[in-house]
């Protein structure tokens, strides 16, 4: 039996969920409705590789640090909202 519950967004998710659908002209999707856990990328939310490129644009402008299109983690990194989130808050500058 597979659960149809999402996690919950921490504040910081929230904040990177609406920048996402901003960034990205999302229309239609709620930044609230995304599941902190899914894949951001194929299914999932079903980014591709141009909107991993605004994505990282947008977080550099808001947050203050560059995502490199180098990194090996970029994976990992952008695995999920709450990957991304968690790098975030890692890196970002103070």
């Amino acid at each position: 039996m597979s659960e149809m519950l999402t996690s919950a967004q921490t504040a910081a998710e929230a904040e990177l969920a609406q920048l996402l659908v901003e960034s990205l002209n999302l229309e239609g999707t709620d930044p609230a409705g995304i599941d902190p856990e899914a894949r951001l990328f194929g299914e999932g939310l079903g980014l591709d590789s141009i909107d991993a490129l605004e994505l990282a644009l947008a977080v550099s402008k808001k947050y203050g640090f560059q995502l490199r299109s180098d990194n090996d983690e970029n994976r990992r990194i952008f695995g999920s909202l709450r990957a991304l989130s968690a790098h975030i808050e890692h890196n970002k500058a103070a």
